[in-house]
Order: C-alpha cells, then structure tokens, then sequence
C-alpha cells in the first residue's frame, strides 16, 4: 500500500495534569522500592497488562496508579524520554 492511504492520527490527552501524573509515578515507584520489588519491572508489567496486582498496595499506590489510564502513563513517559535525550521534532538531539 502507498503512504498515501494512511492518515496520521494525532493524539492528545485530556485530563490530568502532567505534574499529577509524574508525581503519581514518582510515588509508585518509591513504593515499589520501598517494599523491595524491581520497579521498573512491576510498572512495565503494569502498563501491559494493567493488572493492579503488579502494584503494591503500600502508600495507596495501587489505588493512586489505578486513577490514571495508560495513555496518561505511556505519554508521561514518552515527553520524559524526549526532554532528557533533547531530542526535537525531527529526533536529533539540540
């Protein structure tokens, strides 16, 4: 199929604050190393899945993370990944 054919969709989400959505996975992830579990791995397992079992229970994190979808998440961390490499619109670094 030719390029042409496909329409690029542009998302956006509406909703909560960037700041409520990075303190709430600020928040997660210290609970999750508090009771000794591999963060990154959890919240991963999380954001796949969206089982709330991968999430501790500790400091209300299961019930914090649960108030966010996962776009508000993966978006979350995408803007991150992009501020802390600069990258710019084309992908090279400034």
């Amino acid at each position: 199929m030719s390029e042409e054919n496909f329409n690029t969709q542009y998302f956006k989400i509406v909703g909560e604050s960037e700041d409520y959505v990075q303190s709430t996975l600020i928040d997660v992830y210290t609970s999750l190393v508090q009771k000794g579990y591999n963060p990154v791995n959890q919240m991963v397992g999380y954001i796949m899945s969206e089982d709330p079992a991968y999430i501790t229970s500790y400091h209300n994190s299961r019930s914090k993370i649960a108030k966010l979808n996962r776009d508000e998440i993966i978006e979350e961390l995408v803007r991150t990944f992009v501020a802390y490499h600069q990258l710019d619109q084309k992908g090279k670094r400034q």
